[in-house]
C-alpha cells in the first residue's frame, strides 16, 4: 500500500491551486492519503480525497473544522497499525511520549513543527513529512510516502517537492 502523508499545507480555497503539482500526481498515485493537520480549508480535504482515501486530522490552524476533523486518529493501513496527531509536543522525550499516548502504533504521524522527521527505532516509526507548501527554516518543501505491506513497513521517506504552483 502506497500512503502519501502531507501536514501543514496552509491552503484556502482560493490558494489550493498553489500546491506543487507534484503533490497531485503523488495523490493520484496513493492508495491511501494522510494529513496531519493545518489543512485550513476543506476544499483541500475533499481535492486530496477525490484522488485516494483521506484520513485527516486537526490542526491548531484547523479553525471551524473542529467538527470535521479529529484529535488524533488510528488506522490500520497494510496491516501496520497508524496514529495521527497534529502536534507531538517537543523534540525532547517525543518518542517515548509518543508510544505512551499510542501504544498499539507502530507509526506515529504528526506535523506542527515543519520540519521533515523519518526515525524508526524498529518499533516505532516516528514520520512528520514537513511542509509541501511552507518549508519555514528548510531548505526544501517536502512531503512524505510509506509503503507498508504484510504488517511492515517497506518504504518510510522524506521526499522533496516544488517548485510550488504560484508565490508562497
Amino acid at each position: 500500500m502506497k500512503v502519501l502523508v502531507v501536514s501543514d499545507t496552509h491552503l484556502r480555497r482560493d490558494t489550493v491551486d498553489r500546491m506543487p503539482a507534484e503533490v497531485w500526481s503523488m495523490a493520484d498515485e496513493a492508495d491511501a492519503i494522510l494529513h496531519a493537520g493545518d489543512v485550513l480549508d476543506p476544499a483541500v480535504l475533499d481535492a486530496l480525497a477525490e484522488r485516494a482515501p483521506l484520513t485527516a486530522v486537526l490542526g491548531n490552524n484547523d479553525h471551524g473544522l473542529e467538527r470535521q476533523l479529529p484529535e488524533v486518529a488510528a488506522i490500520r493501513l497494510g496491516g501496520v497499525e497508524v496514529a495521527m496527531i497534529h502536534d507531538s509536543g517537543a523534540t525532547t522525550g517525543r518518542a517515548a511520549r509518543m508510544r505512551r499516548r499510542f501504544p498499539q502504533a507502530r507509526v506515529v504521524v504528526f506535523g506542527h513543527s515543519h520540519d521533515p522527521q523519518c526515525e524508526d527505532d524498529g518499533d516505532l516509526l516516528l514520520f512528520n513529512p514537513g511542509s509541501p507548501t511552507q518549508r519555514r527554516r528548510q531548505p526544501v518543501h517536502t512531503v512524505g510516502w510509506l509503503e507498508l505491506d504484510r504488517g511492515e513497513i517497506h518504504r518510510a521517506e522524506i521526499v522533496e517537492v516544488g517548485p510550488l504552483a504560484a508565490t508562497s
